[in-house]
């Protein structure tokens, strides 16, 4: 067996970005063209601000809505999957850390990670 290189997590690492981008992009396009299958026709209304929709404001909203097949939906899963990349990418690297066994880089990565959750989830809406 062969041991664990940097440059093997790098390909993984580069694989994962270059797969995460690809995935919410043809997600967005799919939620896109649906989007405007139903609503193309439509015109827009520039007089009143009209905000995001509540649907789209929390994670299950937005499951909800890809259920119900809606393209708004489905372009923000598209953008959901783009913010998780990077995510992903950080929680790979702890895991190659600590199979290299580069214990200061395991530490450095998960306060990273934390920083990263945190500021996402224990953030102050309003």
């Amino acid at each position: 067996m062969s041991k664990w290189q940097d440059k093997d997590m790098q390909v993984i690492i580069g694989n994962l970005l270059r797969g995460g981008v690809l995935l919410s992009t043809a997600i967005v396009i799919i939620g896109g063209i649906i989007y405007l299958y139903r609503h193309g026709g439509q015109y827009p209304e520039y007089k009143t601000f009209h905000s995001q929709p509540i649907e789209f404001r929390t994670i299950t909203g937005i499951f909800h809505s890809v259920w119900e097949g809606r393209g708004r939906g489905i372009i923000q899963l598209g953008i959901l999957v783009l913010i998780a990349t990077p995510i992903f990418r950080v929680a790979f690297s702890v895991v190659g850390y600590l199979v290299e066994k580069d214990y200061l880089y395991v530490a450095i990565t998960l306060l990273v990670l934390c920083i990263i959750l945190f500021s996402m989830l224990g953030g102050k809406a309003g």
